[in-house]
């Protein structure tokens, strides 16, 4: 039998926004998942695999290179395919094109926890970051928003306009503090190491959806900002002890492990979230492998579907 490849062409017009945070509720339900990560290091050269194994869901491995000397190539810095296991026989099911996976897995896993933390009723989301993870999530925040109010800020402004003008009725915010101040939802995807949003600026009932650190000396959020908010993860084991958005802050005693309220089992089960409409909500996307392996398995199960049609 043939395995096959599954790319973005394919396979991004058979998903769906809210069918995929519908999947990761569901996988949520299921067995924790074993996980496991192993870094590979050449220079600057990196290999980065991502395993997770969830007992009915199958077994998923996702390896990504990241050579920082190719883009002067003409060369594209990140390569990556994940295979797809079969639970029960252990047989590869699929190779899935890594952009496809974490584009859908990035933005998807932000949306499950703004359905489960946001405010009800909030509509002006401001996203910080103008990348490929920020249009991502305009999509993905339009499917779960009637009437959603879009903003873009960047350090580059001209980068924000140029995200803002594809998408009909997207502005771009030419001042950060005063669009945090505006916005009932903030979701952050950038690469800064040092903060950029402020505790100062947090208003109540906002939901603060931080995406982009993801090594321990990155961070978007400052110290007020972990003061002032309710704090969520999407995975305890993925998140604390790794991710500078939690370590920094805990390693100066502002926060403790005890303040990271719940995670997606938490939230799924009912035993953690938003009690109130006046509260700031805070939720760390951390981006695990067992997210991973519950989008493959929604992008290979939809890809099968279209084959029989």
């Amino acid at each position: 039998m043939t395995i096959p490849y599954l790319t973005a062409a394919e396979c991004d017009p058979l998903m769906d926004w809210m069918a995929l945070t519908d999947a990761m509720i569901e996988g949520h339900r299921m067995p924790p998942a074993d996980l496991r990560d192993v870094l590979l290091a050449r220079g600057e050269d990196r290999l980065l695999s991502r395993a997770a194994w969830i007992d009915g869901l199958g077994v998923g491995v996702k390896s990504v290179t990241v050579f920082p000397g190719n883009p002067a190539q003409g060369r594209p810095s990140i390569h990556g395919a994940m295979l797809v296991f079969d639970d029960a026989t252990g047989a590869v099911e699929a190779v899935i094109d890594n952009a496809l996976v974490t584009r859908w897995k990035t933005a998807g896993d932000s949306l499950l926890g703004a359905r489960l933390l946001a405010r009800k009723g909030a509509r002006r989301l401001l996203i910080v970051g103008a990348g490929t993870v920020a249009a991502s999530l305009i999509e993905a925040y339009g499917a779960l928003i009637d009437g959603v109010e879009i903003s873009v800020w960047a350090r580059r402004p001209e980068q924000a306009e140029a995200l803002a003008g594809r998408y009909p009725g997207v502005r771009a915010a030419p001042d950060l503090e005063a669009a945090v101040t505006a916005a009932e939802i903030v979701a952050t995807c950038t690469m800064a190491r040092e903060p950029l949003i402020r505790g100062d600026w947090l208003q109540p009932g906002q939901h603060l959806d931080l995406i982009g650190a993801f090594t321990p000396e990155m961070r978007e959020a400052d110290d007020t900002a972990m003061r002032r908010s309710r704090i969520f993860v999407d995975s305890r084991a993925t998140t604390i002890g790794h991710i500078g958005e939690l370590t920094i802050p805990m390693a100066a005693g502002v926060i403790s492990e005890a303040d990271v309220l719940g995670d997606f089992h938490d939230l799924v089960a009912g035993r953690a979230g938003r009690r109130s409409d006046e509260e700031i909500t805070l939720f760390k996307n951390g981006g695990g492998a067992h997210l991973d392996l519950m989008t493959a398995r929604m992008i290979l199960d939809r890809w099968r579907a279209a084959q029989k049609s």
